[in-house]
């Protein structure tokens, strides 16, 4: 489950000016999808902000300053989907040479 899905907390309202163009292509998708434009805000508020923690805590990931599970753990994921979510976005695994070498000086 995500942090942002908790029922704890009383919503908040946040405004903000948008321009016009957006302010259409927002009601479009609300009439097609048969929503009403906060739900479709707040669906493509929570869609990105979720999609940023990932991607922030993977790159932190990929440069060596996180762990993998530390990464799942602030995305509010499980290990199996942080994983998943590597695979798909193609994430060098900070593993280098040297660090092979030490895991099998410590095997052996």
């Amino acid at each position: 489950m995500n942090k942002f899905n908790t029922v704890s907390r009383m919503p908040r309202t946040i405004t903000t000016r948008v321009e016009d163009k957006l302010a259409k292509l927002i009601d479009e998708i609300a009439k097609v999808e048969g929503m009403d434009r906060s739900t479709v805000i707040r669906r493509f508020l929570m869609s990105s902000t979720t999609e940023w923690l990932i991607e922030k805590h993977l790159r932190e990931y990929e440069e060596g300053k996180l762990t993998l599970w530390k990464a799942a753990e602030k995305c509010e994921m499980t290990l199996w989907e942080i994983m998943a979510e590597v695979k798909k976005r193609r994430i060098e695994v900070p593993y280098s040479l040297e660090d092979l070498q030490e895991d099998l000086k410590a095997l052996l």
